[in-house]
């Protein structure tokens, strides 16, 4: 049940929308199902001799407005309270009476008409439609005084919440208000007529969330913004010092012939010029760690710039998934992170996943969000990785690249897991379930792009010799714990067993690296946890991604000794590029 609620100075007009037509011939038989005083006149069943709807709302709009007149110049200048409450399209059709409950406790909770008090606000309660009403008052008390109105926005949906439970309607996710505006109904409507699948608003916002994307500057956010063909508009101050900026699509004018300008701030919460500036303030991103000697020989290889930026986003996206469950209140900065990961992934995604990839960036923006501050957290790297992703250009879905993507979502899908249970921990419910959406189209587009590679590893592991593949199959049985869901066909173990066979062949110890492996992050959320395991080893090992692929020089050297001496995780490959080099699109 979905309370929107907006103030207004025009009680006739209001009336003459709630039972005209509507705009598309939407409304059909309105009338009132509850009143103050339970005897107002009703318009769209007026039973009186010769009624003419147009006297009867006239009476009806008289009577809402008498305290407003009477109080003259002390009545608010937008005295009008108007709430639509909207049941889910999935929900039982409610009665009239069961309307006329639910408005007059949303009136009481909201404090416009306590219950037993003579002196409350006037309202109304049209029903037009089968699934929702619109509550009209005016705010103007029988006392002639004010009523008191803090938060009723909270109040209205706190007693929604409540009144769903109630009545065994579905329960919607509390807020905390830090969604980004929804579209209002005039452009879905605009948008509808015009063929387009989402609104302008919806547009813009996904194309500024996807400028800032690994920007190092300002001056670089504008010019992807205007890159992508998006209308920029600054807001200066006297001194010429940028003090905001504003957004519109290319055609998308109003009636008089202009364009429909969207601030940044109206798009969502985090796109502000200032919000968008204090992520750019976290330092050269390029910059952001130090590469280690074995990390910069893994970047020395044959593999692709997409296949390397995507090996070293897995890896940081695994330790972002790990500060999640440890770190606290500081790793908030981390889903910000993690959001732009996936956005520079759905950039340059191949096709073949593109859809599924977006829809998961779309999905988690809503993650990124809450009042929760991290005041000594760090997500450059995470930054940085993004950027690599951006400046590498897309990956081809084949060969190395489709398998280094498999690697990354597999990742993905875990780091919104653990983004899911840092917001449920903190009560954060539109944002943890906004998360496990994302893991579920990351699933999605991980089955797609994992199911080349994946394949020709099993035949790897079905083509070792017998007494390897029994010998290998016993470490896996051994270390892999019963709480991790093992396998039940030994033929799933396929290609975990031939990863490390090929981990064996670099010199390391299988049982050691196993262990590793699986120490190092919970199992329990894996939907696939002989996945999991193999993008983590070969990651690890610096294995190729695929089997075809060739193999890094660094993975005959870097793992001779005991698993657990591993080197560091690699820094960005961005850092190994030019510098200053504009992002390809």
């Amino acid at each position: 049940m979905v309370p929107k609620i907006r103030r207004g100075s025009r009680t006739h007009g209001l009336l003459v929308y709630l039972f005209g037509p509507g705009k598309r011939d939407e409304h059909t038989d309105p009338h009132i199902v509850g009143s103050w005083d339970g005897f107002a006149p009703d318009p769209g069943r007026d039973t009186s001799p010769d009624p003419d709807p147009k006297v009867t709302l006239a009476r009806l709009a008289a009577a809402l407005d008498l305290r407003v007149k009477q109080a003259g110049t002390d009545a608010p200048a937008e005295h009008v309270w108007h709430c639509s409450v909207r049941t889910d399209p999935g929900d039982r059709l409610l009665t009239d009476e069961e309307w006329n409950t639910v408005a007059r406790r949303l009136v009481q909770a909201t404090g416009l008409a306590p219950e037993g008090d003579p002196d409350g606000c006037r309202w109304v309660a049209v029903r037009h439609a089968d699934d929702h009403i619109h509550i009209l008052a005016t705010m103007v008390r029988g006392d002639l005084r004010r009523p008191r109105m803090n938060y009723d926005k909270k109040k209205a949906q706190a007693e929604c919440r409540l009144i769903e439970k109630e009545m065994g309607l579905r329960r919607l996710k509390p807020g905390d208000g830090t969604a980004a505006k929804n579209p209002t109904s005039q452009e879905r409507f605009k948008a509808e007529r015009t063929g387009h699948t989402e609104t302008p608003r919806e547009t813009l916002r996904e194309a500024v969330r996807q400028a800032v994307t690994g920007a190092a500057t300002e001056a670089e956010f504008f010019a992807r913004l205007r890159s992508a063909g998006i209308r920029v508009k600054p807001r200066l101050a006297p001194s010429g010092d940028t003090l905001g900026y504003s957004v519109a699509l290319p055609g998308d004018r109003n009636r008089d012939d202009q364009p429909i300008w969207f601030s940044g701030s109206t798009l969502a919460p985090d796109l502000s010029l200032p919000k968008i500036r204090q992520r750019l303030a976290t330092g050269p991103i390029d910059q952001a760690a130090t590469p280690s000697a074995a990390d910069t020989a893994a970047t020395n290889t044959r593999w692709s710039p997409p296949a390397r930026a995507r090996r070293h986003a897995s890896q940081l996206a695994e330790r972002a998934a790990e500060e999640l469950d440890t770190s606290g209140d500081d790793a908030a900065a981390q889903l910000v992170g993690i959001g732009e990961l996936l956005d520079a992934v759905a950039q340059t995604s191949p096709a073949a996943t593109r859809d599924e990839l977006r829809a998961a960036a779309r999905a988690y923006e809503r993650a990124t969000r809450s009042h929760v501050s991290a005041e000594r957290a760090d997500n450059r790297a995470l930054r940085s990785a993004a950027r690599g992703i951006i400046q590498a250009g897309g990956a081809l879905g084949r060969g190395e690249d489709g398998g280094t993507t498999a690697m990354l979502l597999s990742t993905l899908v875990l780091a919104a897991l653990a983004a899911a249970r840092w917001h449920s921990a903190r009560g954060h419910a539109q944002q943890a379930a906004a998360s496990r959406n994302a893991a579920e189209h990351l699933r999605t587009a991980y089955r797609q792009a994992a199911t080349t590679p994946m394949k020709a590893m099993h035949e790897q592991g079905r083509a070792l010799p017998e007494p390897e593949r029994r010998r290998l199959d016993a470490t896996i049985r051994a270390a892999l714990p019963e709480t991790v869901g093992r396998p039940r066909q030994a033929e799933r173990w396929d290609a975990l067993a031939a990863t490390l066979a090929q981990a064996e062949q670099a010199g390391c110890d299988p049982d050691a690296l196993l262990q590793e492996a699986i120490a190092q992050r919970e199992l329990g959320t894996a939907e696939d946890v002989n996945d999991v395991l193999v993008w983590r080893l070969r990651r690890m090992v610096k294995l190729p991604a695929h089997p075809d692929a060739p193999r890094s020089p660094s993975s005959k050297t870097g793992r001779a000794q005991p698993a657990t001496n591993r080197a560091a995780t690699p820094t960005t490959p961005a850092a190994t590029e030019p510098r200053n080099r504009p992002p390809r699109r």
